[in-house]
Formats: C-alpha cells, structure tokens, sequence
C-alpha cells in the first residue's frame, strides 16, 4: 500500500486534501496551502530469472514481508537506471549474481499493492552465486526441485509456472499478466494477448 502525505512536501503545511482537480479525473491529495497536486502512482519493481546449467536462481528471504520464504532476485526500480539495470543489481545484491544476455520475459501489474513487477530473463555464464544481505541462502533449482509450497508471492510462482512451460516448448514469449486480490483470499490471474502466446 502507499503512503499518503500529512503534510506537503513541497511547503510543509497540513492543509491536504483529498479532491478531483480541474482537468483531471480522479481524486488525488492536493495541498490547500501552495495548491501542489500530488500524485500517487504505481511503483515499479524489476526482477530476474537467472538461469545456469538448466537450473533457476533462487533467493531465501532474510527480511519481511515472507521472511524465509523463497523468491526470484528483485526489488524497487532506482531513480537513474533502467528497469534491465535494476533487474541486474537486484541480482548482485540478494544472490552476489553477475548476470548476462538480459531479455525481457513477463509484465505483471497487481493493482491491490499498486506495483509493476518487470522480469527478465539471464544466464549466470559462471554460476558463482551466494546470500547477499537480504537472503538468507540462495540455491540452483531444477524444476522438480523448486520449493512451490514455499514461495514468496504469487508472482514469482506464476513467472517460474511460466517459464518452466515456456522452457520445454523452447519459446520464450514476453506475457502481459494480471495478478488480481479475490474477496475473501486468494490470486487471480488474467492473461492479456500481446501477439504471441499468452
């Protein structure tokens, strides 16, 4: 979830409110005092299928949320850098992984947290990986041997669910995915064509 402002950071008054400007559609928080609009957007989060030897990278959490829990290397998209660099330092710091051949792989949005998961596809030529501050360990997986039960977040088991498809078929399609909140618990997963196999 995001945080929403107290008091504006362009001038510091209190006076916030929450109303439509003019020319807009919907409400946003709007300072009173100096009239600053300020919008809440998505955020981006970048990540990476690291893949040496026919087996997948994978991280154990050492912080929350899901602490112990396994993962892909990712993490929020910096100011200055491209979404494949963030990808590519994501997987330094959380795997101490020096990756290449970066290839777009999946776009997921998930709406209920506002976030935008970005994931690349890249091989690790050396297969040197080790916990980084962040992991606890981390591990080379085949794909019998990959912990499902034991997964973060949804979107790391809908993109190694997908890429362990798109694996055998040996086409790596870029997909545009979904991952929807259902009442009551639960994912949904809605699939988007995008021209290739979705």
């Amino acid at each position: 979830m995001q945080r929403h402002f107290t008091y504006c950071p362009a001038c510091g008054s209190e006076r916030i409110a929450w109303r439509v400007p003019a020319d807009d559609n919907r409400e946003r928080q709007v300072c009173e005092a100096c009239g600053t609009v300020h919008y809440h957007n998505p955020r981006n989060v970048a990540g990476c299928i690291a893949e040496h030897d026919g087996r997948i990278l994978l991280c154990r959490r050492a912080i929350e949320p899901r602490y112990g829990y396994w993962t892909l290397p990712a993490g929020f998209m910096e100011n200055d850098e491209t979404l494949a660099e963030a990808a590519a330092r994501e997987t330094v710091e959380e795997a101490c992984a020096t990756t290449a051949d970066m290839a777009l792989y999946a776009v997921f949005s998930l709406p209920h947290i506002s976030q935008v998961y970005v994931m690349f596809r890249a091989a690790v030529p050396d297969g040197r990986a080790e916990a980084g501050e962040e992991s606890l360990e981390v591990g080379w997986f085949a794909e019998h041997e990959i912990p499902w039960d034991e997964l973060a977040f949804p979107v790391v088991h809908e993109s190694l669910r997908c890429f362990w498809a798109d694996r055998a078929g040996g086409e790596y399609p870029v997909r545009l995915r979904d991952i929807v909140r259902l009442e009551g618990g639960g994912h949904e997963v809605r699939v988007h064509a995008t021209g290739a196999s979705a």
